[in-house]
Formats: structure tokens, C-alpha cells, sequence
């Protein structure tokens, strides 16, 4: 018989990590590093060994690890009130509701957990929107995307990925997908047609390796979405929310969208919120029983989304990722020719393309790993930071002085 789990010996980080490969699926491929306790930017492993974080979850943790406004969001609405589903109101919805919509310059808020769940509901809308106010006939609205976009995993969204390892043995695929370079007006132009519901791209790719487009291209496609009458759904589930010094990496350009995809970050590191907020002609489409989620918009998200968004409101985040992205940029540019052969940074977010000579992304990162700093390789020998905006000055540049450490070794 198996021993209860309270009575069981602590296990060290290789015996927990031995325990994982029987038991677990194999999606991912983690750095070998058991996490354990967490505060502020520092993380702890199962021995008591401290990490810099510098990968914040993927943005999803852009305020730290258990922010004390947020933790105390969540403990207040755990005494009270977490779910009802959405077969009741809950007192906490309209709430959060009215202040996201203010913060984005929208109006209406679809509540949703995940970030691909977001982008479902998002395609979803479009394509309702395109039938029923554009008059695209049934069954043929179609989605211009661009080459190496990230949007999640489900299968609709791995149809239109170019990346092959997300979509190898996984079809049949989803169609209504145009797929054109990323950062190119005139490709883009080309593909939109009377039939195309929505333009969906994110304003900056981030598992491409964080790749900003030229100055004028995210106002290049707002001003041909609405020339050609289509929408434009812009992806900011990993740039929004402080990440590039902005609230939203649209804001760089002073574009609104259509329809704006957010979630990570939303949730605060505590529980997944995401939500799709959009023009009210836009959002209006759906009627009830078209679309739902038992947890979306439950009262618990909803009460952490609102403390996420009183923070933003303050700007304090939006200023320090603006500041501390000088320290980033500038740093990351004296490694170039000693290591670095490239990079590209908005913000407290950069991809890294290290000589593969040196090493590829995933032994880099394992050597840093080592330091005592924790980052995620993408493609190749392209490493991303994205640390949390709660990162001190003297933080960074400890991280910035063990990239140069690893990459001199």
C-alpha cells in the first residue's frame, strides 16, 4: 500500500523528477529544476537552492511570484465566493468587466481561462461577425494569419501554425486559414478577399524569439482592416499588460483593435484568466447558448483580473518595464560580438540569438540554470527573457553579468 502523501520522506529534485516520467505526458521538456517556493522575482527549489527568475512564466507571472496585492485579492475572495458557473451572475464579474474594458479602450469582455481559449473565442466571433454583419456566405469566412505565429495548441489553432512540431500528426486540420509572412503589408494585402472575417496576428511573436515588426506595419494593418472591412484581432496573450513598457504592445503605435486576446499576465500568477475584449457592434454577434464556459468569469478570476488591472491602472508597471528595458536593451548590447549575435528587446522582453558555436538555446539556458538564472530557449540557439516587472535594477544586471559569465566560458 501506498503511504499517505503527509507521511511520506521529503524527495530530492532528481527523485521528483524520476517520479514525473512514468506518470506524466511528455508535452514538455523543462529544465531540470524543481520549483518549490517563490517570492518576487527569486524562486526556490525543493534543496533550498534560489533562481532568478527571468522567464516570469512566459509573462504570465509579469508581477512576481505571489504579488502581495494579488495574493491578498485572492485569499479575500476565497472566503467568500469561487465559482457559480455562469447559470448565475456572480458579484464580482461586472466589476472586472467595466475596468478591463476601460484599461483596453474596448467595451465588451468575454471571460475565458486559458490563452487558447481566448483565441478560440476569438476566431469564433470573427467568423460569426463576418456572417452575420458582413454577409460572408455560410461556411466560407476565412482568417488571414502570419508565418511563425504562436496562438496556442488546440487543434483549430495548430491548423494554421507553421510550426511543424506543434502541427506533425495531429490533422486532419481545421481550413479558413490564409497564412502570409509576418511583417509584410503588401502579402498581407494580397490575401485579404470579400470572404476574410479577421486579420490575427500578434503585435510582437514572442516563441518566434521575441520579433518586433517594423515601425508603421501594426498601423499598416489596422488601416487595411478597415479599409477592406474585415477586423483586427490582435494577439497580446504574452506582449499586453506591461510586458513592453506599454499597457498593450499595440499602444507603441496608438492602435486599437477589433478585438484584443489577453490572458497570461491577466491571472496574475495565481489562477488562468483570459479573456477576449472587443467592439460592442463586434461582440453583440453572440447570443446566448452560442458560446460559454462553466469557469470563465468565475468569481475568483474575476477578483484577481480586477486587482491585475488596478495595478496596470497606477502605470507603475508600464514605467519600470519602460526603464528597466533601457538596462535590458543596453546590456544585451554590449554581448553582441561576444556571444550574442543578435538580439531583439521592447521593454523587459527579448530574444537572444547566442552563436550556435557557443552552444543551442536549451544548453544556455542549462548553464544559466547553473548561475543561479532561469530562462527558456525557443528555436535554435535563441534564448528569451521576460522577467518579471517587479525586477529590481541591480537584479537585472546580475543577469545580464551571468549571460556574459556563460557565454565567455
Amino acid at each position: 500500500m501506498t503511504a499517505p502523501a503527509h507521511t511520506r520522506t521529503a524527495r530530492t529534485s532528481a527523485e521528483l523528477i524520476k517520479a514525473e516520467e512514468p506518470v506524466l505526458a511528455h508535452n514538455y521538456h523543462p529544465l531540470p529544476v524543481v520549483v518549490a517556493r517563490a517570492e518576487g522575482s527569486w524562486v526556490e527549489d525543493v534543496e533550498g537552492r534560489r533562481y532568478l527568475d527571468m522567464l516570469a512564466g512566459y509573462s504570465a507571472l509579469n508581477f512576481g511570484h505571489r504579488h502581495p496585492a494579488l495574493v491578498e485579492a485572492a485569499h479575500r475572495q476565497l472566503d467568500r465566493l469561487t465559482l457559480t458557473s455562469r447559470a448565475f451572475h456572480n458579484d464580482r464579474l461586472a466589476g472586472f468587466a467595466e475596468r478591463l474594458a476601460e484599461l483596453t479602450g474596448l467595451d465588451t469582455v468575454l471571460p475565458m481561462n486559458t490563452g487558447a481559449e481566448a483565441v478560440e473565442s476569438g476566431i469564433k466571433v470573427a467568423r460569426k461577425w463576418a456572417y452575420d454583419v458582413k454577409g460572408v456566405p455560410a461556411d466560407r469566412a476565412t482568417i488571414v494569419v502570419a508565418a511563425d505565429n504562436f496562438h496556442g495548441r488546440t487543434t483549430t489553432i495548430v491548423s494554421f501554425s507553421t510550426d511543424e512540431t506543434a502541427r506533425a500528426g495531429f490533422g486532419p486540420f481545421t481550413p479558413g486559414f490564409r497564412i502570409v509572412p509576418y511583417n509584410d503589408l503588401a502579402a498581407l494585402e494580397a490575401a485579404v478577399d470579400e470572404t476574410t472575417a479577421a486579420v490575427l496576428i500578434e503585435p510582437i511573436q514572442g516563441e518566434a524569439g521575441v520579433v518586433i515588426p517594423d515601425d508603421g506595419y501594426l498601423t499598416g494593418v489596422r488601416e487595411l482592416t478597415r479599409r477592406t472591412g474585415c477586423l483586427f484581432v490582435a494577439d497580446e496573450i504574452q506582449s499586453g499588460l506591461g510586458r513592453t513598457g506599454r499597457t498593450l504592445a499595440v499602444d507603441h503605435e496608438d492602435v486599437i483593435p477589433d478585438v484584443l486576446l489577453l490572458g497570461k499576465a491577466l491571472g496574475g500568477g495565481i489562477v488562468p484568466v483570459s479573456a477576449v475584449v472587443a467592439r460592442r457592434e463586434v461582440m453583440s454577434v453572440l447570443r446566448p447558448g452560442e458560446h460559454g464556459s462553466t469557469f470563465g468569469g468565475n468569481p475568483l478570476a474575476a477578483a484577481v483580473g480586477t486587482a491585475v488591472v488596478e495595478l496596470l491602472e497606477s502605470g507603475e508597471f508600464q514605467r519600470r518595464a519602460a526603464e528597466l528595458g533601457v538596462i535590458l536593451r543596453d546590456g544585451l548590447a554590449e554581448l553582441v560580438g561576444k556571444g550574442v549575435v543578435g538580439f531583439r528587446s521592447r521593454g523587459l522582453w527579448a530574444g537572444v540569438d547566442v552563436d550556435p558555436a557557443i552552444g543551442t538555446g536549451r544548453e544556455i539556458s542549462q548553464r544559466l540554470m547553473r548561475e543561479g538564472v532561469l530562462v527558456k530557449d525557443t528555436h535554435g540557439s535563441t534564448i528569451r527573457l521576460a522577467p518579471p516587472l517587479t525586477i529590481t535594477a541591480e537584479e537585472l544586471r546580475s543577469a545580464l553579468g551571468s549571460l556574459e559569465k556563460v557565454l565567455a566560458a
